[in-house]
């Protein structure tokens, strides 16, 4: 029964059942959608064999993807081929070699505390757009919520008495989150100044909001945050996807159990979850490699 449909006829079904099934963003989709025409370009009409995929996956790897780019098109992949399995169109060689640990996955950078520290003192000032990109950054590293998530929160999402952010994640998944008494309070800090001063009496649903009293799209904040990076000082080039990873690893670090963690980041499968700890031990072999006396 394995390998009995083109990739033609695979690619579309996949994308239908992400989009009215999983329910899944219409930007998923379309990285979804863009990686698998990128497999379809380079291997040809066929569902690829295990022997063609591994090659593949060695041939992105190559090619200097970013760790960013070469985790989507893993997940992507992984995804796929899951659907592939339970469709019945391979025989699940394809999805053991995705599955098991690889050596083309790249650990996600991360900030220490130190430089978080450092970044969010570069968030100064009182202007009601700082104080709005202190809050989100605040909330960031706090809840460790996707960008998306991030700037799609309602007002009423946040419980400020319980200390709870409800999200909306990935396949319409409801998930809380407990946030510290630090990010509430920049919390509270916008709404009692920079959100009224942004919306100019006008009114919005969106908890963060721009000068338009539209919401903050993730590029806008994205580019936001690189800018308070630079200001910081910070080498590395800064994204939210970094703050959300050194959310998960310094929860790790701090004794958090990795269930506690895979709840919080909202990933359906705990092996998503993982990765940090491969993280945590990559960094404790750094930290004796440089500062043990006979390293």
């Amino acid at each position: 029964m394995a390998h009995v449909a083109p990739l033609s006829a695979a690619i579309p079904s996949f994308l239908n059942y992400c989009r009215i099934e999983k329910g899944l963003a219409p930007n998923t989709i379309a990285a979804y959608r863009q990686d698998l025409e990128r497999l379809a370009a380079r291997l040809g009409p066929e569902i690829p064999r295990a022997d063609q995929l591994r090659r593949y996956l060695d041939d992105l790897s190559a090619a200097g993807l970013s760790s960013r780019s070469m985790a989507r098109h893993l997940a992507t992949l992984r995804n796929f081929y899951r659907y592939l399995l339970r469709e019945g169109w391979i025989d699940g060689e394809e999805t053991a070699l995705l599955i098991s640990p690889k050596f083309w996955a790249r650990l996600p950078k991360l900030l220490t505390r130190e430089e978080i520290e450092q970044l969010i003192a570069a968030v100064e000032g009182d202007r009601p757009t700082v104080v709005r990109d202190r809050a989100m950054i605040e909330l960031l590293y706090a809840s460790g919520l996707r960008v998306s998530e991030l700037c799609r929160l309602g007002c009423s999402d946040v419980d400020r008495e319980l200390g709870l952010v409800r999200v909306i994640g990935k396949g319409n998944r409801q998930r809380m989150v407990p946030v510290g008494k630090v990010a509430l309070a920049a919390i509270e800090r916008y709404l009692a100044t920079a959100r009224p001063q942004l919306l100019k009496g006008r009114s919005s649903p969106y908890l963060f909001v721009t000068a338009r009293g539209g919401p903050l799209t993730r590029q806008g904040f994205w580019k936001s945050l690189a800018g308070y990076g630079r200001k910081a000082g910070l080498r590395r080039r800064l994204s939210p996807h970094v703050l959300r990873h050194s959310f998960a690893t310094h929860l790790l670090e701090g004794g958090a159990d990795l269930r506690s963690v895979q709840t919080m980041l909202g990933h359906a499968d705990i092996s998503t979850t993982q990765i940090y700890t491969h993280v945590m031990k990559s960094r404790l072999q750094s930290i004796v490699d440089t500062h043990h006396p006979r390293a």
